[in-house]
Formats: structure tokens, C-alpha cells, sequence
């Protein structure tokens, strides 16, 4: 009887274990902001039941959570910063998943037309336009330092008109809604970001304001635990040909956030 008792206990413990296995994610704020990383990963979780949780963080300190082995995938939008993880051996596979594009936003009474992004960083900097940065090492910031540097204007850190806030991007637009500022934000946000009664796009379709996201597998050595085998199920179905058609149709306030390009 002792033993048969024994045998069903050590089933249950078995099925409890299988039950309750998952793998981690390290995101950008941009899908979870937007709902879309929810989505996706509830239509992996009922296929292969395996749990997936989720870290809503910036592009930069996602890497870092994975650097110190804490995560199974990371899905971030800065190619640089993850082919530098890929070469400093923390990954061991990685993807080119989806894209959306960056906007430049301001207030609705900036009516002038948008000739180059170059132009516009320029007139906010001599203007002295307030302007609201992430902060945060985000993809987002990284794009931001990166589109001062093509401006050929150094960071202006110690300026008044420079608001670095070091928060999420709906946090920054909120900001910057209630200042009537100017910032950088990923268009997939914006879009499902309600509270914008006082912004527009100011500049947008324009070559430096493209934005890209990839998915990397982390590399096991950092982490004898990370549950590499799922998270290798997760990255095939997450480029597969379902997941594509689950990408590209996810839609908020009727618009399309995210645009599907593995190949």
C-alpha cells in the first residue's frame, strides 16, 4: 500500500514538474507595451504547454540580464548591441524577427515640414527646444545618441532644454505629452500610447528611423541551467511560418505595430 502511495506521489511530482517548466525572456518595453509579446507567447504557451515569462526592460539592460545568465532569449532592437553580445560569445544563435520604425514626436503646434532628421535635430538643439530622452540605454535612447552623432551634435546632457528621464517610453511620451516636448519613440508605441492629446509626428519614413528586432538564444555556458532545449522550441516556432502570420496581424487602434522579416 506504502509503495503504490509512494508511485503516485512520485507521478504527481512528475507531472507537476512538466507542468510547471518554462523559459524566461528578456523584451524590449515596446512588446509588452504594446500587448504584442502577451499575444504571442499565450499562442506558444497553449501549443507546446511551456511556460514563458517575460522581462519588460530596456534594450540595454536586457542584454545585461542575459550577460549575467538569467534569461534563456533575449528580443531586443539595437543590431550593433547584439552582434557585440554574439561576438563576445554570449549568444549562440540569433535572428533578424520583425521591424517597425522609429518617430520623432512634438507638439502639435510645430508645423514646419520635416526635410531630413539631420535638420530637425539641429533646429531643436539651436532652437532650444525642450526635449525629453528616454535615458535608459533603451534601444530606443541608443537610436536617439545615434541620431545626435548623425547630426554631428554631442549628446547635450548638461542642457536645460535636455530632460533625460531615465523611464520606459509610455512614461517618456507621457512626459512629454505634458510638456509639450519633443522625443523619440518607437512607432509601434506611439500608436497604442492613448494619452498624446498635445503630440504629433513630426518626423517620420525616413531612412535613420528604421528599427530592427532580433531574437537570440543565450549561450548555456554563462548558465548550466537556462532551459536552452524549450527556448530553442520557442526561437523555431517564433520564426516559423504561424508565428509570421501572428505577427503581422496584430494590430491596435486598427493599425499594423510590427512587420514580420526572418528569412
Amino acid at each position: 500500500m506504502i509503495r503504490i502511495l509512494l508511485i503516485f506521489i512520485l507521478i504527481f511530482l512528475i507531472k507537476n514538474a512538466l507542468a510547471n517548466k518554462y523559459i524566461t525572456i528578456a523584451s524590449t518595453t515596446s512588446t509588452h507595451d504594446t500587448g504584442l509579446l502577451e499575444y504571442i507567447n499565450n499562442e506558444f504557451e497553449d501549443k507546446y504547454n511551456i511556460k514563458v515569462r517575460a522581462l519588460s526592460l530596456g534594450t540595454g539592460q536586457a542584454i545585461k540580464v542575459a550577460m549575467d545568465g538569467n534569461v534563456e532569449i533575449l528580443l531586443v532592437h539595437h543590431k550593433k548591441s547584439e552582434l557585440d553580445f554574439m561576438n563576445n560569445g554570449y549568444g549562440i544563435l540569433r535572428h533578424d524577427l520583425m521591424y517597425n520604425d522609429f518617430v520623432l514626436i512634438g507638439p502639435k503646434k510645430d508645423k514646419k515640414k520635416c526635410s531630413s532628421i539631420e535638420n530637425k535635430m539641429i533646429e531643436i538643439k539651436e532652437s532650444k527646444l525642450l526635449f525629453v530622452s528616454r535615458g535608459d540605454e533603451s534601444g530606443t535612447h541608443k537610436k536617439e545618441k545615434e541620431l545626435w552623432e548623425l547630426s554631428n551634435i554631442n549628446i547635450p546632457l548638461e542642457e536645460n532644454w535636455y530632460l533625460s528621464v531615465g523611464q520606459g517610453m509610455g512614461s517618456t511620451l507621457l512626459i512629454t505629452n505634458q510638456k509639450n516636448a519633443y522625443t523619440l519613440s518607437d512607432r509601434s508605441t506611439w500608436i497604442a500610447f492613448n494619452k498624446k492629446e498635445n503630440l504629433q509626428i513630426v518626423c517620420e519614413n525616413l531612412p535613420p528611423l528604421f528599427n530592427q528586432y532580433g531574437i537570440i538564444l543565450v549561450n548555456k555556458k554563462i548558465n548550466s541551467n537556462l532551459n536552452i532545449e524549450e527556448a530553442k522550441k520557442y526561437i523555431d516556432w517564433i520564426t516559423s511560418e504561424e508565428a509570421k502570420e501572428l505577427i503581422n496581424k496584430y494590430r491596435v487602434n486598427g493599425k499594423q505595430l510590427f512587420f514580420f522579416n526572418h528569412n
